[in-house]
């Protein structure tokens, strides 16, 4: 809402060397005038903005000089400065931008002086052999075209240097990336002057002897080198792609072949005899060897992109170019698995689709035909979009709606001057898209791409009611973008319709019963979340387009409020009328507050609806009051009254959403006063230049100003008196927060600037106080909210003036870190650091160490917090080394003081660094002294005092430590210890040197008492857990010296290294899972930034540890102490933290190798390697920071984990399991609902094997097995285990809309095993088998499928038969028919004569429902198949029905027992 200052341009200055400074001093004028006195005065200045006020000068100077003012030599010399200066300046510097729009304007008679200035200092530049200067060099040839041969030829050195470098720095990541960063531009700077180098040189430079034509060929060379390096950045790869293809379009002749040769090598059926002999020596390994997939799919693109599609250059050759790429691509499409080249190649379909567009322009009839809608390229177009809209990548659904629109173009333009209304084409485009559920994503985006095209009136003519049922589908969040943006596409379209039909206004009615009466219908009745949503997404749209729907709206709520008040559950009218006025008022549609108080609402309705029921109603009336579509809207006195009212009744919110919109909107309010009152203060200084029309509110600024005054004064005293002893968390969260919003809002400002408030000076020591008591609470939030307040107001109050209250907070925060209560420490942290920062440590603490740790020149508040810091450091230093109590509180302390403070910009480095080093020795020997229990095979439960000595005096250490001593009277009895009369880091070396782990150490006032196992643990991982966190922030914060005895940084390679192996054995060997969880933590922390070290050998530490770590669980050695157990413990949480570090923009390296080792591939026999590799699959598929990068290795984590679901051993099992369940959120999605077939975690079957290929022949096989014993006949049948998963993912599937389309993925073969599996003994395997079948079912043989399982039930009159299989097949008869009737119900018009026949063969089993068939359970469900019938029959007219309705009828009237609970009702 604040008014943002403008930010100041920062110009880098030119400079000059101090030869061509004497150079221009020498030829400089008295007088000033000449050219080299004004270059004199420009460099001579150190501001970039002033300078570039001098070179806007050169040309009006130069061109008052004469011609024979070119012989002058001080205009030659400073031509040649000029020249040094624009090659000095970097690329993205202004003053270079300005220097070239200066030197474009020169008069003709200096262009030729000016171009051998310029061409001279190329040619130096050029010579260089510095390779780290190439860079430098590239971004000026990018700004200059002159002498092409010798700019290619550097370049090409350039690229073959710059490559040979990159090899050189194998592993250091940050110096590859810029060289491949160098790489990039120079590739883009070759483009470019290729693209320029005819237009200059004409066709002279195409003879094979001329020496630009050789460097054209070895630059040729060179990026198809680069084409096909897989290793380079996939950036370079894909430009190298498009240089290859200007280059070949540059060089070859004639150019009518071109679009031939291309189509040659993309189909691999180059004539090696037909093209020249260069082409052959430069793109050898285009024509001859085998391609990667990569290749291909970037010369595709260069293809689309550097070609000239828009005119008939190419002729019919062109045209069969553009099929070939686009037959090419779809072949790649199957073969792609890296998210990275799915996202090339959806944009590379995208291209292809805008270069048909434009061929389609002056195009043949036959490409007309071959691309049309009903032709098979359109049609394999159309079903990548369907694959494809329900991609993870957002960017990718993005490309499929751009895909579907240009389809929906091409279509129109193969069938031009045709009505697309009634176009057979998009009539069954319409049709097929309307058939499919709402939980699809793509549904939307393509319904409103078709309405852009045919409009609205046919879908409404088809189904009126399809706005209601998109507002119903407005409750899941993921769905709601895509529904809002179709619905805003369908009501302009309709609007506009409606205008262009009818002359006057009656149409609007109409347009509001289909559009707003809806949406006034789901913010009265409907459910929570789908009013948020619509309220949030929709009503600002339908306002936006249409703002005279606001009195129609009102008009509707007002009549029903009464009727409809609302609830606790329900907001009624009330709630959606203050929704509405809400949005409109926040949107600008109301012209001001007491428009809408007036005229729209009552005040009786504010206030009701400020203490409604239902807790949304209470939000949007607060809305209504504090949001507006202009900032500097005064706030009036109603609603500073009711916003008072609001908060009296509103603090102690139970609910975390609402509290936090509350204070959000408070916050806006606050805006609003603050930049109101800047207007008020500003008209009330100009009040005397008002006009005469101005004259009756003269007064009313400083009246307003007084009123704003008095409200915030009223609000702080509000909220302060809410922050009693004893009140609520949710009552303190909500006042601390909104005290916090107005420290931040109403700042404390130096100087003249006014302000409506200051909350600083309503402070007095009574609510300090009050702040101060709030560190008291257990919820670390309220300490937060309070120390984030007190450092905000920046207050001296009196408390901190008085010395003995200083020692007495100081001596509490110290008591408080020995606490074993978790919340105690984290009131020490909070107190030492609110000391620290108000520079109001203890006066003895503070001369003690004044001598040491005195402040440096700079910054002097930074630096005395930085004292204060190391001070307070130092003191809990002393106290840890003569420890008699826990120690991990104290570390929680000193966390808590270094992640506050700016530890990159340290003033007194000699002085941190000895704390450094004994904060490291101390965490060390804390961990050694807890590492016994952590370590344990059975930690929960241990006191091992039986152990070796050194272990067991560790331990007795820790028991004493931990008697229970904390009180709860540190705020008003605290104990103060024994003063120190100074502070020495000699005695602080001697202190920790002398600490004996193994020493008894009593208890504080003597007292025994019993330890448990427990506290032992909790003591221990806690301590395990400041330590880890400690260590962390050391390695996240502090800087690395360069070297050992350099004066930069705190941390030396040796201490990181040394902490790194720290982390890796306790997340190796730790048993308790909070103390390896927290360690992962801390470890997380520290591979953060061995990737962004400069240091080569810290870079290189994540890979070495990973290539370490695997082969140790590949050895599997008996004597290793990696833990087998607890789903093998802190293993996957240390592979984990490794990898997610690595640069998700690179190769990806360490996952390559770590997947290779933990899939299939890479397991050997040893079980107890099998296991943990199921246990780092599982922690790396779920891990989300590794993104679409683990997608690749889908499939083969789910081969994994079906085959090690068959293992005999119980431990693979088990963690087989995991990693599946896993898997099926990494695919499916997160489940956010009870149902366990949720719509929107299913997708269809061709989506699901175009994404996983490898799954296809693998699930069948593996279905097949399964099939194969489920039904064997011979002794007991094999209750497969893998059948559960198998099942358990088909059943997840969906018919795709494309079912019966041609696809190499045929669905049709999981039938027949799909169907064996319902045959299984075990009932939950029926089930799902029954649910897995019907994806796998085109839409129109389910008809046919129904019939023959129908034919395969028994007779009333066979002997021998499984109720098990008659069970399995009436569930599978019964979901296809459910599918059927939801699928077909409204579209097919033989629907009825499909369910006759069906009912017929349901007819012949009739036996099946009766007392005939012994089993209750196969009856129940032929009872729920005759139920569907005839809930679908009883709908037609019934004249088809043959007899079933009257035997149903007969049927459910006959007594049993039974009968009753075994119907279920569809209805």
């Amino acid at each position: 809402m604040g008014v943002k200052k403008k930010r100041e341009m920062q110009v880098a200055a030119l400079t000059v060397c101090h030869q061509d400074l004497e150079t221009l001093r020498s030829f400089a004028d008295i007088e000033g005038k000449n050219l080299a006195s004004l270059l004199l005065r420009c460099v001579q200045l150190t501001d970039g903005v002033s300078q570039i006020h001098y070179v806007k000068q050169i040309v009006p100077l130069l061109e008052k000089v004469d011609k024979n003012g070119i012989r002058d030599p001080s205009v030659q010399s400073c031509l040649d400065i000029l020249a040094g200066i624009y090659f000095s300046l970097s690329l993205k510097n202004p003053l270079k931008k300005v220097l070239a729009s200066s030197l474009n304007g020169l008069p003709e008679f200096f262009l030729t002086e000016a171009i051998h200035s310029f061409t001279s200092r190329l040619h130096k530049e050029l010579n260089t052999t510095d390779l780290y200067s190439y860079r430098k060099v590239i971004d000026n040839i990018s700004s200059c075209t002159e002498n092409f041969n010798l700019v290619l030829h550097f370049l090409q050195k350039s690229f073959i240097e710059i490559l040979e470098e990159n090899r050189k720095f194998a592993g250091n990541h940050i110096v590859q990336t810029q060289l491949m960063n160098d790489l990039l531009v120079g590739i883009r700077v070759s483009m470019m002057l290729v693209q320029k180098v005819q237009g200059f040189q004409g066709n002279l430079w195409k003879t094979s002897t001329s020496p630009m034509w050789q460097s054209m060929c070895g630059l040729l060379s060179i990026f198809i080198k680069f084409l096909s390096d897989d290793d380079l950045l996939q950036a370079i790869q894909s430009t190298s792609g498009l240089a290859v293809i200007l280059f070949i379009k540059t060089m070859f002749h004639p150019s009518e072949k071109i679009p031939e040769l291309i189509s040659s090598l993309l189909l691999r059926s180059v004539d090696c005899t037909s093209i020249p002999e260069w082409f052959i020596c430069s793109c050898r390994s285009l024509c001859c060897a085998n391609v990667s997939v990569s290749t291909l799919l970037f010369l595709c693109q260069g293809t689309l992109a550097m070609l000239d599609w828009q005119d008939r250059s190419m002729g019919p050759s062109g045209e069969t170019l553009l099929l070939d790429t686009v037959h090419v691509l779809f072949t790649l499409s199957s073969q792609i698995k890296e998210s990275t080249l799915e996202m090339f190649l959806s944009r590379i379909l995208a291209s292809w689709t805008n270069a048909a567009i434009h061929t389609l322009e002056f195009s043949s009839p036959a490409l007309k035909d071959s691309l049309n809608g009903n032709s098979s390229t359109v049609g394999r177009l159309l079903e990548y979009v369907y694959t494809h809209w329900e991609h993870p990548l957002d960017a990718l659904r993005h490309q499929t709606k751009m895909i579907f629109r240009n389809l929906l173009q091409i279509h129109e333009l193969t069938v031009k001057g045709a009505d697309l209304v009634t176009d057979p084409y998009f009539l069954e485009l319409t049709k097929s898209l309307l058939q499919l559920e709402w939980h699809i994503k793509g549904k939307y985006t393509c319904l409103g791409c078709l309405v852009e095209y045919i409009g609205i009136e046919h879908i409404l003519a088809i189904d009126k009611s399809i706005p209601s049922q998109i507002l119903e589908v407005m409750g899941d969040q993921s769905l709601v973008p895509y529904a809002s943006d179709l619905l805003e596409t369908m009501f302009k379209s309709h609007k506009s319709h409606l205008k262009s039909q009818t002359v006057d206004s009656t149409w609007i009615d109409q347009w509001h019963e289909t559009w707003v009466s809806p949406l006034l219908h789901i913010l009265c009745e409907g459910n929570l979340d789908q009013k948020s949503y619509v309220i949030d997404y929709y009503l600002p749209k339908l306002l936006n387009y249409s703002p005279e729907s606001l009195r129609y709206m009102v008009k509707i709520l007002q009549t029903s409020i009464d009727a409809k008040t609302g609830s606790c559950n329900s907001r009624g009218a009330l709630g959606a009328l203050m929704a509405c006025l809400r949005a409109a008022r926040a949107h600008g549609h109301l012209q001001s507050a007491t428009d809408a108080w007036e005229n729209l609402v009552s005040s009786a309705r504010i206030k009701q609806g400020l203490i409604h029921q239902h807790c949304q109603v209470r939000i949007d009336t607060l809305g209504l009051l504090c949001e507006s579509n202009r900032s500097t809207e005064i706030v009036t006195t109603e609603e500073m009254q009711w916003i008072q009212f609001f908060i009296t009744y509103n603090l102690n919110s139970q609910s975390p959403g609402v509290r936090q919109q509350i204070c959000s909107l408070l916050k806006k309010l606050f805006c609003r006063i603050q930049e109101s009152s800047q207007v008020l203060y500003k008209l009330e200084q100009s009040k005397s230049k008002l006009t005469a029309e101005s004259e009756l509110t003269k007064d009313q600024p400083s009246i307003t100003l007084q009123q704003y005054k008095n409200f915030m004064s009223s609000i702080c005293s509000s909220l302060f008196e809410a922050l009693f002893p004893g009140s609520s968390y949710s009552t303190r969260f909500s006042a601390l927060t909104i005290l916090g919003s107005i420290a931040e809002v109403f700042p404390v400002l130096e100087g003249s600037v006014q302000t409506v408030y200051q909350l600083s000076q309503d402070i007095d020591d009574g609510r300090f106080q009050t702040l101060m008591e709030c560190f008291t609470s257990t919820f670390e939030e309220v300490k937060t909210l309070a120390f984030d307040l007190l450092m905000k107001l920046s207050i001296r109050a009196t408390q901190f003036q008085d010395s003995e209250k200083l020692q007495d907070f100081f001596q509490a925060a110290l008591e408080l870190s020995t606490s074993t209560k978790p919340y105690d420490c984290v009131t020490a942290s909070y107190l030492l650091n609110l000391l620290i920062w108000q520079d109001a440590l203890p006066a003895s603490l503070s001369a003690s160490l004044a001598q040491q740790v005195e402040c440096r020149d700079g910054d002097k508040s930074a630096a005395v917090v930085e004292r204060n810091t190391l001070m307070g450091l130092l003191r809990i230093l002393l106290l840890q080394a003569a420890a008699a109590f826990p120690m991990y509180g104290r570390v929680h302390c000193i966390t808590g003081m270094l992640q506050k403070l700016p530890l990159n910009s340290l003033q007194l480095v000699s002085e941190w660094r000895p704390v450094v080093e004994k904060l490291l020795l101390l965490s060390y020997r804390l961990s050694t002294v807890v590492s016994p229990v952590i370590q344990s095979s059975s930690p929960e439960g241990l006191i091992p005092m039986d152990t070796d000595s050194e272990s067991a005096s560790r331990l007795q250490v820790i028991l004493n430590e931990i008697q229970p001593r904390d009180t709860n009277d540190f705020f008003n009895q605290a104990k103060i210890l024994k003063e120190c009369d100074s502070f020495d880091l000699e005695d602080l070396n001697a202190s920790v040197s002398n600490i004996d782990t193994s020493a008894e150490i009593k208890g504080k006032e003597g007292k025994t008492c019993d330890v448990t196992a427990q506290m032992v643990l909790v003591c221990c991982w806690r301590s395990m857990k400041e330590v880890a966190l400690l260590l962390g922030t050391l390695c996240q914060l502090l800087p690395v010296r360069s070297v050992p005895e350099s004066s930069d940084g705190l941390l030396t390679v040796e201490q990181v290294k040394e902490i790194g192996e720290y982390f890796k054995q306790h997340l190796l060997q730790s048993r308790h899972r909070g103390a390896f969880e927290l360690a992962y933590t801390g470890f997380v922390k520290l591979t953060e930034i061995l990737n962004r070290c400069p240091h080569v050998s810290l870079q290189k530490l994540p890979e070495q540890w990973l290539w370490s770590v695997l082969e140790e669980i590949k050895c599997s050695d008996p004597s290793s102490k990696l833990c087998a157990t607890r789903r093998s413990a802190g293993i996957p949480f240390y592979i984990q933290a490794l990898l997610a570090s690595e640069p998700k923009k690179g190769k990806m390296d360490l996952l390559k190798i770590t997947m290779k080792r933990v899939t299939i591939s890479g397991w050997p026999y040893k079980m107890t390697h099998r296991v943990h590799a199921l246990n780092i699959l599982r922690a790396l598929f779920r891990d989300t920071r590794l993104g679409e990068n683990i997608i690749p290795y889908v499939a083969d984590g789910a081969k994994a984990a079906i085959l090690g679901f068959t293992s005999p051993v119980w431990a693979v099992r088990n963690s087989s399991t995991l990693l599946f369940s896993s898997l099926i959120t990494r695919i499916f999605g997160v489940k956010r609902g009870r149902d366990e077939l949720s719509k929107t975690n299913r997708m269809t079957g061709r989506e699901f094997f175009s994404r996983f290929p490898e799954l296809y022949p693998f699930l069948l096989q593996r279905l097949e097995a399964v099939a194969n014993s489920v039904d064997c006949d011979m002794g007991e049948p094999d209750r497969h285990p893998s059948m559960f998963l198998l099942l358990l993912v088909l059943e997840r599937l969906y018919p795709s809309p494309m079912d019966g389309t041609s696809s190499a993925l045929n669905l049709a073969s999981f039938v027949p095993f799909i169907i064996r599996c319902g045959h299984s003994p075990i009932y939950r395997s029926r089930e799902m088998a029954a649910r897995a079948l019907v994806p796998f079912v085109m839409i129109d043989q389910v008809p046919n499928t129904i019939r023959a399982l129908l034919a395969t039930l028994p007779n009333s009159t066979d002997q021998c038969f499984r109720q098990n299989h008659i069970h399995g097949t009436l569930l599978q008869v019964f979901h296809l028919l459910q599918a059927f009737t939801d699928y077909k119900h409204r579209t097919n018009s033989d629907f009825q004569q499909e369910l006759t026949d069906i009912t017929v063969c349901t007819k012949a089993k009739l036996w099946l429902a009766k007392r005939q068939n012994p089993c209750l359970v196969t009856r129940a469900v032929y009872m729920d198949i005759l139920f569907l019938l005839t809930y679908c029959l009883e709908k037609p007219t019934k004249g088809n029905q043959p007899g079933m309705l009257p035997k149903c009828s007969r049927l459910f009237s006959a007594p049993h027992p039974y009968i009753g609970a075994a119907i279920v009702s569809i209805q």
